[in-house]
Order: C-alpha cells, then sequence, then structure tokens
C-alpha cells in the first residue's frame, strides 16, 4: 500500500490571520511521519481566505484523523475539512 495524499482546507478565525504564519503552525502541528508538501488559497468571502493543504500521511497512521486533530488546536483555526483523499 501506499500513503495517504490528502487535500485539506482549513479556514481561518478571520481574515486579519497571517497565512504564512497559520501554515507554518501547522506544519509544526503535524503528527510524526505526515508532511505538507504543497498549498494554495481559497478567497471564501469578505476577506477570508482559505488555505488548501496537500498533506502526505504514512498508510499505517490510519488516514488523515490525527492530521485533522492536530490542525484543530493550532490557535487562529476556525475548522479543517477534508477536501480529497487519494494514495500515493
Amino acid at each position: 500500500m501506499g500513503d495517504v495524499a490528502a487535500t485539506m482546507k482549513v479556514m481561518p478565525q478571520s481574515p486579519d490571520v497571517d497565512l504564512d504564519a497559520l501554515k507554518d503552525q501547522l506544519g509544526e502541528s503535524l503528527p510524526e511521519g505526515a508532511e505538507i508538501r504543497g498549498s494554495d488559497t481559497d478567497d471564501v468571502a469578505f476577506g477570508l481566505v482559505a488555505l488548501l493543504l496537500s498533506v502526505v500521511v504514512p498508510d499505517d497512521t490510519g488516514g488523515t484523523e490525527a492530521v485533522e486533530e492536530a490542525f484543530a488546536e493550532v490557535d487562529d483555526v476556525e475548522s479543517v475539512s477534508v477536501q480529497e483523499v487519494g494514495r500515493l
């Protein structure tokens, strides 16, 4: 089996959140073995911009749940959702 690749949408708490700093904090919060391999942004509404992160998680961790939980604990994160999941 291969690793799990997921696109995750991270909504900041407000339009004032520094997305570069938030991305760094999210990277530091990742469980062991998981990594961010790419990022993009998604204009939501009223100046709010979401982060779209491509995350790779080792297959033996059981999926993206640990990453979702770690991201949700980071300051300035309103919500986390998985947009796409696949295998490498």
